[in-house]
């Protein structure tokens, strides 16, 4: 990795890529000017959705790390951008993917669009790798604290196994190294835990004493939730675990 790309620089995997790579050797994509004092070399405007700027943010570009996601859906033609204007590059790139746990046997809306996107970055021809990771800590701690305000706290009856986002961004930046490697084997955080004690968990490091009533959510969703289509226990990376995320947040 001599020169990277990196889109959803701005969301909370992109931070964290941003601040672990080497000085100057990432690029941040963005559709906004460079901020003041951001060196020039690790800054391209270019919009994912358009496809403007595109070619100019891969030139040199060994390697893309794509973070950038739409919770409203059109990953999978923001990516076929990005795609087709890798493939108009002097040395193809290789392209990484960060997708989610599950996302071909869970039928969620925003999942489905991540298997799509998944199928975009197969299909490329381009050198890739895809890489399933589990939810973040701050992903659970935001689904909690959301409802805080709300008589009872609700937590599906389902088992989560939360990673923290900075084991990703180094398994990631690992990648990296590579030429691309396929479909990698999945990622999850060091424990497989009740989504209700997670949320109690939660509500205690905040000083909320709501109770916290488990639900029973029908549909095929929460069955392949339920079935821990969600999790990959046989691949824990890192020890960091949900106790200790909510131990170092600031009081």
């Amino acid at each position: 990795m001599s020169s990277l790309l990196l889109t959803g620089a701005t969301g909370t995997l992109g931070r964290a890529i941003d601040s672990l790579a080497p000085p100057r050797a990432a690029r941040t994509l963005s559709r906004r000017p460079a901020p003041a004092g951001r060196a020039p070399a690790t800054w391209a405007q270019g919009d994912l959705s358009t496809g403007e700027g595109l070619d100019a943010a891969l030139t040199g570009v060994d390697t893309i790390i794509h973070c950038a996601t739409n919770s409203r859906g059109g990953d999978a033609r923001m990516t076929r951008r990005l795609v087709d204007a890798a493939r108009r590059s002097a040395t193809p790139p290789h392209l990484i993917y960060v997708s989610i746990v599950g996302v071909d046997r869970i039928p969620l809306g925003y999942y489905r669009e991540k298997r799509a996107t998944e199928d975009v970055v197969e299909s490329s021809g381009l050198p890739f790798t895809i890489q399933r990771a589990t939810q973040f800590h701050n992903l659970i701690f935001t689904i909690f604290t959301s409802q805080r305000q709300m008589p009872v706290v609700l937590a599906p009856s389902i088992r989560l196994q939360p990673i923290d986002v900075h084991y990703v961004a180094d398994q990631l930046l690992a990648l990296a190294l590579t030429r691309g490697s396929g479909r990698v084997a999945d990622i999850g955080g060091p424990q497989v835990v009740r989504a209700s004690d997670l949320a109690r968990a939660t509500l205690k490091s905040i000083g909320t004493r709501r109770p916290v009533v488990p639900v029973l959510l029908p549909g095929a969703t929460f069955a392949a939730f339920r079935a821990g289509h969600n999790l990959a226990p046989g691949n824990r990376l890192g020890t960091r675990t949900y106790d200790d995320f909510l131990a170092g947040l600031p009081v």
